[in-house]
């Protein structure tokens, strides 16, 4: 009989790693007692590796790049509309300026293509906006809704609730912010607040948009309107507390007071949800995918905001490895684990 493989997990990640082996061939059993429900239920499903960049993560750029050209093949296969609008990128006041001039260096000298615009391009492009003094266009940008692809995958994967009594050959580890011991320790839970309001057709955003408001940041990210409505999903506050990821009063009002200014007409809009979540981040904010220390632990972990960009290429990433031993050096969780000291063996005594 062919080996099991157990995931354990079923947000986005571990449902695409799931997915991937099931396409090879490989007879897999995934576990959650509640699929979906964590990070991949909260998140706006931007696929932005330029407009997420930042200092001293190039390492997390150079995949995300190669997992967002995945992305069209990916979700066509799937049956999930791709957005592919691009980001608009806008700065509300002088100061914010400065902040957005920062973060497009940062992408030309990655290579991305960036396109700067001027107030009035800004309002041509996208005349819902309110008072801005400038920004930038990312072309090739997309988004998808997290929702769909989970809802798409789980068509394809089987889930259970508890494991069957089977002993895997391998376990994968996808289980968000709450990894099981050994390896709790590689992840910690950044929370983070998002929203998703109902608007009117006429006040839905062509693009997705990501701005700097009188210093504080947020994204709004378009969904299609059917029947003269559309939604928006705001986002998002990022928070180390701990207890019970649950929206709060600051956060909400941070982020309709921003989105707001950004884009008036969403004072017209329905509220319809607030959610949090815990992201699962590792300490030097790249992800663990690839093998453990036991041969019988493989880890498709630590995503941090990235799990939905990331989803297709860890999927490969995780297959590959289990096929032909195949590795990527900078996603190697081994890098964050201790080295295991060997114990003698006294089985036989000393002579």
């Amino acid at each position: 009989m062919t080996r099991l493989i157990r995931v354990l997990g079923a947000g986005i990640v571990g449902l695409a790693v799931a997915e991937e082996l099931l396409r090879r061939g490989r007879r897999v059993e995934v576990v959650d007692p509640t699929p979906g429900s964590g990070a991949s239920h909260a998140a706006a499903g931007m696929l932005s590796p330029a407009g997420e960049l930042w200092h001293g993560e190039a390492a997390v750029h150079t995949v995300g790049r190669a997992s967002a050209a995945l992305w069209p093949a990916y979700a066509h296969r799937l049956g999930v509309p791709l957005h592919t609008g691009g980001t608009l990128l806008a700065a509300a006041d002088h100061g914010d300026l400065q902040l957005l001039d920062r973060q497009v260096a940062l992408i030309r000298a990655a290579g991305d293509r960036i396109v700067e615009l001027g107030r009035r391009e800004l309002l041509a492009d996208e005349p819902r906006l309110g008072r801005i003094v400038g920004g930038a266009l990312l072309p090739q940008d997309h988004s998808v809704d997290p929702r769909a692809v989970v809802g798409a995958l789980l068509t394809r994967v089987p889930v259970l609730a508890t494991p069957s009594g089977e002993t895997a050959a391998v376990t994968v580890v996808a289980a968000g912010a709450t990894l099981p011991a050994p390896y709790s320790r590689l992840v910690r839970g950044v929370r983070g607040e998002i929203l998703r309001l109902r608007v009117a057709a006429g006040d839905l955003p062509e693009r997705t948009l990501r701005a700097w408001v009188h210093g504080e940041q947020v994204y709004v990210v378009p969904r299609a309107a059917v029947g003269g409505h559309g939604e928006v999903v705001i986002g998002a506050t990022q928070d180390e507390r701990g207890g019970a990821p649950v929206p709060s009063v600051e956060g909400v009002w941070r982020l309709l007071d921003a989105a707001r200014r950004l884009l008036p007409g969403l004072d017209r809009a329905e509220l319809v949800e607030a959610t949090a979540r815990d992201r699962p981040g590792t300490r030097d904010n790249l992800p663990l995918v690839g093998p453990t220390h036991d041969p019988a632990v493989v880890l498709a972990a630590g995503h941090f905001r990235h799990g939905v960009l990331l989803a297709p290429l860890t999927a490969r990433l995780i297959a590959d490895h289990l096929d032909h031993g195949r590795l990527e050096p900078t996603l190697d969780p081994r890098r964050l684990l201790p080295v295991p000291v060997p114990v003698p063996d006294l089985s036989e005594g000393t002579r």
